[in-house]
């Protein structure tokens, strides 16, 4: 049915809604159980990038975590887009009671009940590699924007304590992004989101 709904929940670039490029429906912010986030050990490699690897945001099964994120409620119609910007990603079904909703009917835009179909992305792949891909810094910008918009500067604290492998090169691509969904950040946030991610282990590479 043209219609029908579907839900899918981000844990990364999708908490922020100026990465989202399809007619969503709502946005509501909701936290994950049983899984935990981690930098994936093998990379991918990136158009102009000189032969790096870059690493993936994803997530593994564990049944003591939690992560908070957001929950995208999309037309099933745009799965398709959605799938194709989570290309190296595969679509994992996730149960309704393993969905914490903090704010489900006020938040941005407005769904009744639930969909039916529920799904997560995770990284496909992920083995361990010689050397330890390098995180991007325009990524990174997109998604630490994402949990200060919605869950505050306690957001930022918990997406870095709660996500493993900071430790590793950054590369510094903020003023020529290789992020296709780039955000522009105010220099004050910049430097603090670097602040972060230095407590955090990660070091800078041009």
């Amino acid at each position: 049915m043209s219609d029908a709904l579907i839900g899918y929940f981000g844990y990364g670039s999708l908490v922020n809604r100026q990465t989202l490029r399809t007619d969503y429906v709502s946005t509501h912010r909701a936290s994950l159980s049983g899984w935990r986030r981690h930098w994936q050990s093998r990379g991918v490699d990136m158009e102009n990038h000189q032969g790096r690897q870059i690493a993936l945001l994803s997530i593994h099964r564990n049944t003591d975590a939690m992560i908070s994120g957001m929950l995208v409620i999309d037309r099933k119609a745009n799965l398709d887009a959605v799938d194709l910007r989570e290309a190296r990603y595969d679509r994992v079904a996730i149960a309704r009671e393993d969905l914490q909703l903090h704010d489900y009917g006020t938040s941005h835009g407005s769904a009744g009940e639930l969909p039916d179909e529920l799904y997560v992305y995770v990284g496909r792949n992920d083995a361990q590699s010689e050397a330890a891909p390098d995180l991007l810094q325009s990524y990174l910008d997109a998604v630490m924007a994402g949990f200060l918009t919605e869950y505050g500067e306690a957001g930022v604290h918990h997406f870095l304590e709660t996500t493993v492998g900071f430790d590793r090169r950054v590369i510094a691509d903020r003023h020529d992004p290789l992020y296709p969904r780039a955000v522009v950040l105010e220099r004050e946030r910049a430097s603090w989101f670097d602040h972060l991610l230095t407590k955090h282990g990660a070091t800078f590479a041009p």
